[in-house]
């Protein structure tokens, strides 16, 4: 398997999947805004999403890919097939039976996940019956999360990859009916099309696992000795691999104290920058986990550590020049793409402030997904569970603190400035472990993809500066031209400069592209 190939492959899936989910919270914004339904739908989506990251991008992917690809390795497709029936009759009947307590004792878990709308109780009963609604996405969340570890541990990432596109499909149909006033209650009507999303999702997984000859059978649930391994690795691979995602969660859940808005701009501002994170970090993360687990079973340990420095290389070549381009302009960016209908100047403005405040931690929420299989691949969840432990405590302390300063801004630099100290943390731990070491080529175009985005950066402010009196006063074809302008700019700036330095080379690009057996 080649680690380029399939990065480009899931993230080609991905990046669709992140334009039409763009287009969903372009015509969330024209609905309903940043007001109150917009925070509970937020919340009430965020809510069982969180697991579907978790599970999906976290613990499934961490610790049920080793364990179902040794099987494939070890005792052949039969043993790994009844394997994957043994894990997926435990998690449909332990989900279920959660789905059904979370559905009965909602109003407890919305004053865990959403204490500040208590305040307001409209706004609390609201989000409590969203919630209600949205919660069955959980249950298909989970078992979609293992059918896509099923495909990608036998090299099948289009189908898991583009199983995200089909929630965006569904919801952007809701939409339009709720603009065109066929659908009435604009936050039940969404939190229906999350629902079956869902169910839709885990019908196209399933139907890709079949063809694939890797569909598990279900049946009665028990506790084997290889589920209760597995078990025991996904618990810290909960926390350890989804620490972003929780921290994220514990900003909303903070921000639900704030005045009313705050979890929207929040959200509208983490849905830019979770572009760049979701096309690179998760297509990084997937595709390294199951690679490195075969290399390091064939005790191929040099060649696993040279993927580990190949994935820290894409993640630096991709993201450093979006942080700086999401940093530098944020408001284009943001009133582009949301600003129409209930969605004002005023609320672009405050949203690219969290923008900023995120984009400063972009490339470590990347670097994350690219370290944690160094450990994972290992099966070892219970370090980067310690890490996570401590990083989450720091969050909440820092983003309490910073909120009092900087409002909804502060939580979402706290949440930032942890991921930067998770990376460390994690890199130091491997490093010393003998499990990294940075080769000659990482550390030559680390400094030079730095140096080119900070070039890059310099010229898009400069730009826009000439042009951001007609951005303000002109209409949305104005402006978007304006934007398209200077994407090109930092792309082709960008480019230019990393091929210059010697960051990358287009040679090069085209050789990791190149199918090649590893």
């Amino acid at each position: 398997m080649n680690l380029m190939r399939a990065v480009a492959t899931i993230g080609g899936w991905t990046m669709i999947s992140r334009i039409l989910g763009f287009t969903r919270d372009m015509l969330i914004a024209n609905v309903v805004g940043a007001g109150m339904v917009a925070d509970a739908f937020f919340i009430a989506f965020k809510f069982p999403n969180l697991f579907r990251r978790l599970f999906g991008e976290g613990a499934m992917n961490a610790a049920f890919v080793p364990l179902y690809a040794r099987k494939l390795e070890e005792d052949g497709q039969d043993a790994a097939r009844k394997f994957g029936s043994e894990v997926a009759a435990v998690l449909l009947t332990a989900m279920l039976f959660l789905t059904i307590l979370a559905f009965i004792f909602m109003p407890y878990v919305m004053s865990v996940v959403a204490p500040g709308f208590k305040d307001d109780p409209a706004k609390f009963l609201l989000t409590i019956s969203l919630a209600q609604i949205t919660i069955p996405y959980l249950l298909f969340m989970t078992l979609c999360a293992q059918f896509s570890g099923m495909l990608n541990s036998v090299g099948r990432f289009a189908a898991a990859a583009a199983a995200p596109v089909l929630l965006n499909v569904v919801m952007i149909i809701v939409l339009v009916l709720v603009n065109n006033h066929i659908l009435d209650a604009p936050g039940h009507a969404m939190a229906w099309g999350v629902a079956i999303a869902g169910l839709i999702q885990f019908l196209f997984l399933g139907i890709a696992c079949h063809k694939a000859g890797i569909l598990p059978s279900f049946t009665m649930p028990r506790l084997t000795p290889d589920v209760k391994r597995l078990l025991i690795l996904m618990a810290p691979g909960v926390l350890g691999a989804g620490v972003v995602q929780i921290n994220v969660m514990v900003g909303d859940i903070l921000a639900s104290f704030l005045p009313e808005g705050a979890v929207s701009l929040l959200y509208y501002a983490d849905r830019i920058n979770q572009l760049p994170l979701g096309v690179i970090g998760v297509a990084v993360g997937v595709a390294l986990l199951p690679l490195m687990t075969r290399q390091l079973r064939a005790g191929e340990e040099d060649a696993a550590m040279h993927s580990m420095n190949r994935a820290l290389e894409i993640s630096l070549l991709l993201t450093v020049p979006a942080a700086v381009a999401l940093a530098m302009i944020p408001w284009p960016i943001i009133a582009v793409l949301f600003e129409r209908g209930a969605f004002s100047t005023e609320i672009s403005y405050a949203t690219s402030r969290a923008l900023q405040a995120f984009a400063i931690g972009l490339p470590a929420f990347v670097l994350i997904k690219a370290l944690s299989p160094g450990f994972f691949a290992r099966e070892d969840t219970k370090t980067p569970v310690k890490i996570a432990i401590f990083n989450v405590t720091l969050n909440i302390i820092l983003a309490y603190i910073l909120m009092q300063y900087m409002s909804y801004v502060g939580i979402a630099l706290a949440t930032s400035i942890t991921s930067w100290i998770n990376v460390f943390a994690l890199a130091i731990i491997l490093y010393r472990r003998g499990h990294l070491k940075l080769d000659r080529r990482l550390l030559q175009a680390g400094w030079k993809i730095v140096l080119s985005a900070t070039l890059m950066g310099t010229a898009l402010i400069f730009t826009f500066h000439q042009f951001s009196f007609t951005f303000l006063t002109s209409g949305f074809l104005t402006r978007f031209g304006i934007l398209v302008g200077l994407i090109t700019l930092g792309l082709a700036s960008y480019g230019l400069m990393i091929h210059f330095t010697g960051a990358a080379k287009i040679s090069d690009v085209k050789a990791m592209l190149r199918r090649r057996k590893t």
